[in-house]
Formats: structure tokens, sequence, C-alpha cells
């Protein structure tokens, strides 16, 4: 039997050093994991390196790597692991899906993962937040620096009094290490105090209390009588009750859904900027930050948040104390909420001639007088909100009115609780609502506010009105156009504040609309994913906290003067006048909406072969209407983008925007043939459409104007064409006389074709009787070439013969001279007898007589056959 051939395999080679021997970095590059393993035994902090030498993100990460190990390595050890070669133990025990891989070990704990950003100083940020997990708070001052940190921050108290450390310290200080396991952005900072003095500004009294410090809500201390005191159960507290103002995104590069699970949660406000980890200030984060603390703030109640003014020194330009006092004197003065959950209402139309709507923003309050015990801060309640949108529709009568220039408000006792009432603001707005574009303080603050209880009017002294015109009557809440605290709370479009670090996704800012061309790196844009739409913060302006502020309030506003950002073809460029005018983006409200002209806009894309066929049409109409009137213009889809309004999902499409009606577009019918005529008839039709507003004497003028215009450009269009009519005629005088020659000169030709048929034929004849004779030729020929070779055959016969009998002739002459030798002998015997020399003469003439007769018949043949030769 034979056997199979077993495969032959070229084994892998050996691995060479990935690190420079000269590097810090421990280089494993045989995978020798079980060395790695007792060197971590002899060190405090180690840092593996877990890496394959063909991947292009480890040989990447090898450079951060050894600057980062130059930099921490007398405090560090830093190992790197070749997890590749199939032999090592690296190989054999861990199963890793990508490369390369970092792991901290601290102690005993660990492996803590990291998963940030392959630079050096990301990476030395954590390996630096590993190595001194716990912040040491040791005066008022540096806790007031760690709670006004946008992260945030969990103090321990632990008075040091035992030996060697209290109870409790090390659960706490592992709290710290889960955190950074859990969470690689390091998005929590812990923190330990161990005077009794500074922890008591924060309410820790007790050694061993973890506090959970949160900005815009109340802060937070662990329940030890509820949740065993263990690192992982203040861990998971700590993250689950974490406040996140803004969260740092850090998109890893390959395919994830990171951004879209953030944009899907609401509006994001996405913040570019440049970030060092290991810069000890940050002034443009922290200015962002104190714009994230007043936006979030919705809750400004004394006793919901731990007064932090005296921590810090009086003349800190951060907490100025006349702002204290008098939010002191409001709340004696108004115990109720100052800023409660609002909604936008908009009335229906009052009359179909009238271009007005009232636009009201229902709020719900606590009233004054009787109340509870405490009255806490109301939330945002859809039961609330819910009743006081029935109250208010019973009496939405109330607000109707053609035109109104003051602020009517009014308020209604709600049907659940006697210590609550509604507040409801109207004011008439004209539909056109380019003249909100200000902010929504223009919208309702006027000096005329009136107010009124069921309808009627009020002078109650405590009335309060409504919050946009809280500034008339409490100086202290004054809004103005770069106050936002606690906006996100009072509009229906809250925005959710990320940070990305411009210098690794930059490339994202780019995509959104960042000039690749600036040398400084910040850019804002926000997001709206459900509403399709991104805006985009003017690069001219610098990125600081009052331009943040005005941007996230003009986005906020009911009629958001913001503009959409569109994505514009930057390949377009305009040196010369075209007869069809080509839009973008940029251009597109300039061409379409503000021009005085009637615009004729079609939709097309580079790969549609159908459009690229109507640009002859196009021109040809372009041409015959009137400039000062009308626009031809197209527009690339696929290179442009569009308002959600004007898009299409068919190419070609044809849309008509008459003049003084660009609101009131007509798309070109789809059943319709697009050619010149159905076009003029199709624009004619709809821009001659009467206006719904009654013609005055001024536009009957300027209509007839256009009308005038139009019939003198109809009338020089007609004398062009007449004359392309005598020229075509002519053109077609000529062309007869060339046809007629030209059929005369095909009879001509006709005429030769016969002729040469005929030749044709009698030359084909001729051939015919020529390859018969040929033939004929051909095989005489071969008749006389057989004959020849017959002849030839019967001549070397002859040659043969002739040299037998050559031969015969010689040995004939021998034979006779020895026959002459014996007649010689013969004669000198004397004693023979007569009769046998007559015998012997007879014999001898007879043989003589035959030699010659045989020589003359061999010289008449050879004669012959060379005659025949």
């Amino acid at each position: 039997s034979c056997s199979r051939a077993k495969d032959v395999t070229m084994p892998a080679k050996l691995p060479v050093h990935f690190f420079s021997t000269r590097s810090p970095v421990i280089d494993l590059f045989r995978g020798q994991l079980d060395y790695a393993d007792q060197l971590r035994q002899d060190s405090e902090i180690v840092l593996y390196f877990f890496y394959a030498p063909w991947c292009g993100q480890s040989i990447a990460a090898r450079e951060e790597i050894e600057h980062v190990a130059s930099r921490l390595s007398d405090q560090v050890l830093f190992v790197a692991v070749n997890c590749w070669w199939n032999q090592g133990k690296c190989r054999k025990q861990k199963h890793f899906f990508y490369f390369p891989v970092i792991h901290l070990y601290h102690r005993s704990f660990g492996p803590i993962e990291y998963k940030g950003p392959m630079s050096a100083v990301y990476i030395e940020k954590f390996v630096r937040r590993v190595m001194t997990p716990l912040l040491y708070i040791s005066s008022r001052s540096k806790l007031l620096d760690f709670l006004s940190n946008y992260e945030p921050g969990v103090v321990g108290f632990f008075e040091f009094n035992a030996s060697p450390q209290p109870p409790g310290y090390l659960t706490f200080f592992t709290s710290a290490l889960h955190s950074l396991k859990k969470d690689y952005l390091g998005t929590i900072r812990f923190g330990v105090v161990t005077d009794k003095r500074v922890a008591e500004e924060i309410s820790l009294v007790h050694s061993g209390s973890v506090y959970l410090h949160r900005h815009a809500n109340t802060s937070l201390i662990y329940p030890k009588d509820i949740m065993n005191f263990t690192a992982e159960n203040i861990c998971k507290w700590a993250l689950e009750n974490r406040e996140m103002l803004i969260r740092w995104l850090r998109p890893h590069g390959g395919k994830s859904l990171l951004l879209n699970n953030e944009l899907k949660k609401g509006p994001a406000l996405l913040i570019f900027i440049p970030y060092n980890p290991l810069a000890e200030i940050h002034p443009l984060l922290d200015e962002i930050t104190k714009v994230a603390l007043e936006y979030y703030k919705c809750n400004k109640s004394r006793a919901a948040e731990p007064d932090l003014q005296h921590l810090g020194d009086s003349d800190s330009p951060a907490f100025d104390s006349s702002v204290t006092d008098a939010h002191l004197k409001f709340s004696e003065t108004f115990p109720i909420a100052k800023y409660p959950c609002c909604n936008t209402v908009v009335l229906p139309q009052w009359h179909s001639i009238s271009r007005t709507h009232n636009v009201c923003e229902l709020c719900v309050n606590q009233t004054l007088g009787v109340k509870p015990n405490k009255v806490h801060v109301p939330h945002c309640n859809f039961l609330e909100i819910e009743a006081a949108l029935d109250s208010f529709y019973l009496q939405e009568h109330t607000f109707f009115q053609v035109i109104s220039n003051t602020i009517e408000c009014s308020n209604f006792l709600s049907f659940y609780s006697p210590f609550s009432y509604y507040t409801a603001c109207c004011r008439t707005v004209n539909r056109h609502f380019l003249s909100f574009i200000s902010s929504e303080k223009t919208i309702f603050q006027t000096p005329k506010v009136a107010f009124s209880s069921h309808g009627k009017k009020d002078n109650t002294q405590f009335s309060i009105p409504h919050i946009e015109d809280r500034n008339c009557f409490i100086p202290d809440l004054n809004i103005s156009s770069t106050n936002i605290t606690g906006l996100s709370c009072r509009t229906n479009k809250t925005l959710n504040l990320y940070l990305l670090d411009s210098n690794l996704f930059w490339i994202y800012a780019e995509r959104l609309g960042a000039s690749r061309s600036t040398h400084l790196k910040e850019f804002a844009a926000i997001v709206d994913l459900k509403e399709e739409v991104h805006y985009v913060l003017d690069q001219n302006q610098s990125l600081v906290g009052p331009t943040l502020e005005n941007f996230i309030k003009n986005f906020s506003v009911l009629y958001s003067p913001l503009k959409r950002h569109l994505v514009d073809d930057p390949s377009v460029h305009f040196h010369e006048e075209h007869v069809v005018t080509e839009v973008t983006t940029n251009t597109f409200h300039e061409t379409v909406f503000l021009s005085a002209k009637n615009v004729l806009l079609l939709y097309y894309a580079q790969w549609c072969g159908f459009c690229a066929s109507l640009n002859h049409i196009f021109i040809q109409l372009a041409r015959l209407l009137p400039p000062d009137s009308f626009t031809v213009a197209r527009i690339d889809v696929t290179r442009n983008d569009l308002p959600w309004e004007f898009m299409t999902d068919r190419l070609p499409t044809i849309l008509f925007f008459p003049h003084q009606r660009k609101e009131q577009s007509v798309k070109f019918p789809e059943d319709f043939s697009v050619n010149l005529p159905n076009l003029l008839k199709f624009i004619l039709h709809h821009s001659s459409l009467s206006s719904s507003e009654p013609c005055t004497k001024e536009c009957l003028h300027k209509e007839s104007v256009l009308q005038q215009g139009h019939i003198s450009h109809l009338e020089r269009e007609i004398q062009k064409l007449r004359s392309e009519i005598s020229a075509l005629h002519q053109a077609h005088d000529q062309l007869e006389a060339q046809l007629s020659e030209a059929r005369r000169g095909e009879q001509r030709l006709q005429q030769q074709k016969h002729t040469l048929e005929k030749q044709h034929k009698t030359l084909q004849l001729h051939s015919e009787q020529l390859q018969a004779t040929y033939d004929q030729k051909n095989q005489e020929l071969l008749e006389m070439a057989e004959k020849l070779q017959e002849l030839a055959d019967a001549s070397e016969n002859l040659l043969k013969e002739n040299a037998l009998l050559r031969i015969l002739v010689a040995s004939r002459g021998g034979k006779l001279q020895s026959k002459d030798e014996i007649k010689e002998t013969l004669q000198s015997e004397q004693t023979l007898s007569e009769d046998n020399d007559i015998s012997l003469s007879t014999a001898t003439a007879a043989l003589e007589e035959k030699r010659i007769n045989n020589i003359d018949t061999i010289e008449t043949e050879h004669s012959s056959g060379n005659r025949t030769e």
C-alpha cells in the first residue's frame, strides 16, 4: 500500500529583539511570560507591553513606550513581551484579539488594561494615576481645587492615628484602582483627607467616611449602613452616582459605535481643543468647565449644595460674596424655585387674513403663602406639565389677540395641589420668523408687561412673571445675552457636552466643517442627529466662555438664529460668467431665495447619464429667457448638502421658484418629457400666477413693464428666428444643388460599374481557359518526365553492361597473350603433326573472328546508347 506523503513546512524564523538593547524597556522577544512574572514580584509598578513584531500599531507605539520609559524607568518597570511567537509561553497562555496591549500592575493588583490613545503623554498620564491613585488633600485651598474640577471627585476621610494605617484605608485605596480598571479614561478622581478640620468642611466627621462631590446635584456620602464597605462597592457606587458634566470622547481609530451611541442620546456640543494631559494648568478647559457648570446648574438652592465659598480665599474671583448675599435676599423674598420647568406652546392662527400667531411659554411654579415644612425644587414632571397644558387650553381664549404689543401672563391653579400654580406668558409673533433671530430676550422682553389671574388684571405684589421677564423684577437674576445658568432645565433642546483632543482627532473637526488651514486647532459644533442638522461656531471667533455661552443660548431659543452648516463643494470656482449658473451650498440661498428673479433649478449628479443629456436643453432655455428676470441654475446633489426641505430622492429633478413666492416652489411633472417647449410652458404658466395679496397700482405698473420687457424680448427672439429661417432656406437650396450633382455622379458610377462587371466576366473566362491549358501542359510534362526517367534507367543499365564487357575484353586479351606464348612454344616443337596445326589454326581463326564480332557489337551498342543520351 502506498502511504500519503507528509506536508513539508518551513519552521518559523527565530524572533529577534523588538526594542533596542540600550532601551530602558526589557524586551522578552521570545515570549518568556514566566520570567516576566518573576520580574513583577520585585517591582511595585509594572507595565507590560504585549506586541506582535509584524503589527504596524505595535511598531508605531514602540517609540511612545520608550519615551515614557525614559521618564519613569526609575519608578516603573517596563517589560515588553512578544506574544506572537508560537513557541513562547505568552502565545500559548494569552489570546489577544488585537495588538498592542498594555497592562499595568500595582503590586498584586491587576491587570489594569490601558485602552486610550497610543500617545506618550496619555500613557504617562495613566501610568502616573496608577502610581498615585489617591491625591493627598492637606488644606482647604487644595480641597477647593479638588472639588472645583470638572471630573467627579470622591474624598475619603481617614485619621492616621493607628498603625500602620487606619481601618478602611486600604479598601478605599483599592477602590481607586478599581475605578481605573473599569474606566480607563480616569474620569473619577479619588482624594484622601487626614485633617479633621478640612474634612468637616464637607460634612465628614467620622474616620472612614467617603464623600462624592457633585456640582449640579446634591453631593452624597457613602451609605455604610446599606452597602458593605468594600472596594468593589465603593467603585460601583461612585460610577453609578457620578455627575458627567463634560465627557471626553477618544475614538480608537477602528470600527466602533462610540460616536453613534453618544449622538443618539440627543443634541451634542462637540468641542475640539488642543489638550496636553501632563500640563499643570488648562485655562481653556477650565473656562469650558465653568460654562458647563452654569449650563447644568438647575438647582440653586442653598440647602441642596454645600457652600464652597468659605473654602477659598475671600478675594477669590471665582466666588463673589455679593452674589451670595443677593441669592439669600431673593430666597427670603421669593421662596420659590428660580428656574421652574417650562414648555413652549404655539396657539392656533386667529384669522386667515392675519399672519400672526401667539407663542406662549408655560411654566410650573411653587406658590407663596401656606406651604409644607420644606419646599423642594420641582423636577420636570410629565403629569404636572400635562395638567398645566389642560388648564392652559381651557383659558386659551384669554390670549387670542390679532395683534398684541404686550406680553400677557396668567396664573392657573393646579388641580392636584393647592400649593402649585402654572404661569403662562404669551405674545403675538409675526409668522415670518426672520425678525426673531436676535434672541429670545428680543422676543419677550418689552417695557409693557401685563399680568392677570385667570384672564383678569392682577397687581399682586408677589406675582412671579414669566421666566423671560424676571429681569424686570429681580436684579440679581438678570438673564443677559451670555447668561446660561440652568438653561439645560429650561429648554427642550438640552445639549450633551463632549470634549475631543484636536491633536489626535482633528480629522473629525474637518468633517464637521473646520478649516484645514487654521493654525489654532480650536473648534466647536452642535450636532443634532434627530433633526439631521449641525451648526458650526465661527472659527473667526475665539473659543472662550462667552462665545460658547452665546452659541449654546442661540441654539436653545425657540427660533434659533444659528445658520445650519451644509457641506459645500470645494472644487467649484467661478472665474467667468456662464449661461447656466452652478449653485453650491454656500450660494444656494443667495441664488435661489434672495434673488429677485424667477429661478429654474436642476438637481443632477455626475454619475447620472440622463442628467448630462439635458445640458443642451437648459443652455437653450437660458438663452431664450430674459436674464434680468430668469435664472437657470443647477446643483450637484452628490457634492453639496441641501436643507432637508429641498432634498430629493430622484434624479434629475427640476424645481421652479417663482419671483416673490420662493416658498411656493413647483416641481416639474415627472410624466412630462423634458424638452424645450414643455419647460417654457411650465415656466410661463407658473410665473404668471397671481399673488395671494391684492396687486396695487405700483404692482400693476411693474407687471406691465415686465410684460413689455417680455414682449420686446420675444420680438427680438422672433426676428432672430426669422433670420435663421432665411439662412436655413439658402442652405437648403445649396444642399439640393449638391444632392442633384451627387445623383448625376452616382449614375456615372453605376455605368462604370456595369462596364467593369463585363470586363470582370471576360477576364474570368480567360482565367478559366488559361487554367485548363496550364493543367494540360502540366500533364504532358509529367508524362515526359516519366519517359526521361525510363531512358535514364536504361542508360544506367547499359553503362553497367559496358563496364562488364570491358572487363571481359581485358580478360580475353590476357588469354590471347597466353595463347601466343603457347603458339611460340608449339612452333618450337617441330615434332607436331600438320593435322594438329590445321585444327589449331582453324580454331584460332574462328576464335578471332568471334572476338572481332563481339567487339563490333559492343561498339555499336555503345554508340547507340550515347546517341540516346
